[in-house]
């Protein structure tokens, strides 16, 4: 058994964490800049309790998934602040992981990126920040990568270091009660997304999988619940901690096929991240699982997706295509909207599937997938 696991610095996990952010920011300095979502006001709470606590701060808001230029401006802004706080959801967390990486490393964002850019190592530390999640999707908070939006490129990529790892994630799933019903589905079903994924995937290792199992069960029952109920904190909790513990597997195995989609088209659309992960998510699997067996049915990938069956209909005879059933039928009932609403075209197909294969995430995934199986899952996805 070998395997190399790393995270954030301390992990605070629970209803009514947030009351602990002014100690923990303590620790780092007393001056911190709070990178937010397009809403500002939702951290009007933590504002209050930083300024009781005689911690000066000021706000910086990513309005949408940040791009180059957003983290260019933050750079700037984040001058004079000993440490970040990144609070909002996955794109926000995001941002505020790249400034504080930026800030204390000379150079264009491009110098440092994947794909697109240099993908040159960091010279020195990031500056310290703090990941408070506000959405139960991306686990971002325990992730050492941050994607960024080139619209230039009409691509997005990762900025990527083991130094990008937060001094502390502070999970509270009170933050998460005003999600609204949509949001719930899309950032629940990334989450979904990234348990199924590490899971399977060629990097998979005993301890992420310890993580899997014990995340998928509870996004398989709780998600619904909180599409439904947005105020059903048992079910808002149990969506936090699913949302956590696929971070930390993703970050210490890998992804696989959906993302490796989610990549490219989040640079061709405007949509969000999570969103575009749902679209493809039944038609990755489907895709897996048929090439697994066709293939290379002994594989530990192809048990695993029994097992996931298993877990998520609760059926202990389920097989790897019930797995594909049960997550279109949630797909549904969440109203997941297909690629087509957010203006993919068929004439956009080979471009994507060309980009989607030369995607990161597609490293990990446990079948190499052919061309034509790759088209096949584009076409669903319409």
């Amino acid at each position: 058994m070998h395997f190399d696991f790393a995270t954030a610095g301390r992990i605070l996990f629970g209803s009514g964490t947030l009351a602990r952010v002014p100690d923990v920011v303590a620790e780092f300095g007393g001056r911190a800049l709070i990178v937010t979502g397009s809403r500002p006001e939702r951290a009007a709470a933590l504002c209050s309790a930083l300024g009781k606590a005689s911690i000066e701060f000021s706000t910086f808001a990513c309005p949408g998934e940040p791009t180059l230029a957003t983290v260019r401006s933050g750079v700037q802004a984040v001058k004079g602040h000993d440490v970040v706080i990144g609070f909002g959801g996955g794109s926000a967390i995001d941002c505020a992981k790249a400034i504080a990486a930026l800030a204390t490393n000379s150079g264009e964002p491009l110098d440092y990126l994947e794909v697109i850019g240099k993908g040159r190592a960091l010279d020195n530390a990031p500056l310290s920040w703090i990941a408070i999640p506000t959405t139960a999707g991306t686990g971002a908070e325990v992730t050492r990568n941050a994607v960024l939006g080139s619209p230039e490129h009409a691509l997005k990529a990762s900025l990527r270091s083991p130094s990008m790892l937060a001094k502390a994630a502070v999970v509270d799933p009170d933050l998460t009660c005003s999600l609204s019903p949509a949001a719930t589905a899309s950032t629940g079903l990334d989450a979904l997304t990234q348990l199924i994924e590490s899971f399977v995937c060629n990097r998979a290792n005993t301890f992420t999988d310890m993580l899997c199992r014990e995340g998928l069960p509870r996004a398989g029952r709780a998600l619904e619940r909180a599409f439904n109920d947005g105020h059903d904190l048992a079910a808002r909790s149990a969506m936090s901690y699913a949302s956590l513990l696929s971070g930390l597997a993703l970050a210490n195995a890998g992804l696989g096929v959906v993302h490796g989609f989610a990549a490219p088209l989040g640079g061709m659309l405007h949509a969000p991240h999570g969103a575009l992960c749902a679209a493809v998510l039944p038609h990755g699997v489907a895709a897996n699982i048929a090439a697994l067996a066709e293939r290379e049915p002994s594989s530990p990938a192809f048990a695993k997706y029994a097992e996931i069956a298993q877990i998520l209909t609760g059926n202990e005879h389920a097989c790897p295509q019930d797995a594909v059933a049960w997550i279109a039928s949630l797909c549904r009932r969440l109203s997941v909207a297909p690629l087509r609403a957010y203006r993919l075209r068929e004439a956009q197909l080979p471009l994507l599937v060309e980009k989607a294969a030369q995607a990161s995430s597609m490293k990990a995934n446990p079948i190499r997938l052919t061309a034509a199986e790759m088209t096949e899952i584009a076409r669903g996805c319409l």
